[in-house]
């Protein structure tokens, strides 16, 4: 059987799988056994289990259940309304100040979370209400909110980071920090467009005074409730840049440091603790089967020769590389209208990453790209896994609406993107110089 048509078979029985709603992970390995005893029998089951092992006993996962039990403890404590209230009165004077609130702790909690949904409902929850009440328009309301949402992919601890990491085979600490800059540009892009558009249009993001806060308070609440979230930060993406830690002693030290900020609060109980031991166990569990399932899809690719068939089929081609890549994210974005963050990257990533390092492409530049891609696919109609979680804190909000709201952030990310293809340094700089 020709190569091309395993692909064709492969894919097109994974998106059957999936649109009877079976699980993603079980739905890999539904497909990956049946399909490689079907190719190539008993042995190649044996051979199988045996790379799947190899794959998740591996020192590269160890900072994973760290990385959530992080995500967790913040999630679950109650530090997010303090530091609003601090950064709120430090910006507002400035047009648009709710929404730009918005941008700005959503790009600080990003780098505590490592969690888009996590991020996105802690913000509605918390600013929504705050908004309708400044009459705030719908697209000045939940559009800042679903659009830094998103940044929790890019800026390190991201969950999802880690997962394209371990499916592609990719140092786990290069990529974390290689989504570094590009997460905080992006950030500072979505606070410009808010500042601007709401100076352009005052009665979208009506302003209001509040009374005004004496200067050495302000310090001392900023002291209080912001330096410690910067600690969390420091402990992670700090100690990596100087080179003080590795991936996974940082991400043990970002978890103590989370858990130790929360105690000296007061926010930490036992059933926080249980709460948040439940999930982590939960997710890891969760990550280290779509691992699993993960592998038996590249193991097939490279049972059927399909892998060397791509890779002759590009090389044999005279597409311009530049082009190729383009062609991948337009392959991406098609697929994030219709499928979860997790199965496209578990779908491409094996079918795409050889053909990245045959063209002579650095596969953290590419993993970034594609994670800032993804991103975009969490906002994309009709499956956007973010549209969904705001429409479930924002029921007043129509569909429409929310989505319409999210067209500038879109937009936004695509400037990224082609910014860290014309300057790859934008990615790869941090991770050189950290070593990696």
């Amino acid at each position: 059987m020709e190569w091309w048509v395993v692909l064709l078979l492969l894919v097109g029985g994974l998106i059957a799988v999936f649109a009877t709603g079976f699980p993603i992970a079980f739905g890999f390995l539904l497909v990956g056994f049946v399909s490689t005893y079907l190719l190539t029998g008993t042995s190649g089951l044996e051979m199988l289990t045996q790379q799947i092992y190899s794959s998740l006993a591996s020192f590269l996962l160890t900072p994973v259940p760290m990385f959530i039990l992080m995500g967790e403890l913040m999630f679950r404590s109650d530090l997010a309304a303090s530091t609003l209230d601090v950064l709120d009165r430090w910006i507002r004077r400035l047009p648009g100040r709710l929404s730009l609130l918005a941008a700005l702790s959503g790009t600080i909690f990003a780098a505590t979370s490592g969690s888009t949904m996590a991020n996105t409902a802690m913000l509605g929850t918390i600013l929504l209400p705050e908004m309708k009440k400044r009459g705030y328009s719908n697209f000045m309301a939940v559009g800042p909110i679903i659009g830094v949402g998103g940044l929790a992919m890019l800026i390190p601890p991201s969950a999802l980071g880690v997962l394209l990491a371990s499916i592609g085979q990719m140092s786990i600490g290069d990529v974390l920090i290689g989504g570094v800059i590009p997460g905080f540009l992006l950030g500072a892009m979505f606070c410009i467009f808010i500042v601007t558009y709401a100076w352009l249009r005052p009665l979208s993001a009506p302003s209001y005074e509040t009374g005004s806060t004496p200067f050495l308070e302000l310090l001392f609440l900023t002291a209080k409730f912001i330096l410690p979230v910067g600690l969390i930060i420091f402990s992670v993406l700090g100690v990596i840049l100087l080179g003080l830690a590795t991936p996974t002693e940082a991400a043990a030290l970002g978890a103590m440091a989370t858990l130790v900020v929360n105690f000296f609060y007061g926010k930490v109980s036992l059933r926080m603790l249980a709460d948040s031991l439940k999930g982590t166990v939960s997710l890891t569990a969760m990550v280290f089967m779509i691992l699993a399932a993960s592998k038996t899809f590249s193991s097939i690719l490279a049972f059927t020769n399909a892998t060397d068939g791509m890779i002759d089929l590009v090389n044999g081609s005279s597409l311009p590389p530049l082009l190729i890549i383009l062609a991948m994210q337009l392959i991406v974005v098609g697929m994030g209208a219709l499928m979860d963050p997790i199965s496209i990257m578990m779908i491409t990533v094996p079918i795409f990453l050889p053909i990245i390092q045959t063209l002579g492409f650095d596969p953290v530049w590419f993993a970034v790209i594609m994670l800032i891609n993804l991103e975009m696919g969490n906002m994309t109609p009709p499956f956007g896994m973010l549209l969904y979680v705001m429409q479930g804190v924002a029921q007043y909000v129509s569909f429409g609406e929310i989505v319409s709201a999210c067209v500038p952030y879109m937009l936004l990310d695509i400037v990224m993107i082609a910014m860290i293809i014309i300057w790859p340094e934008l990615v790869l700089w941090l991770p050189r110089i950290t070593g990696g």
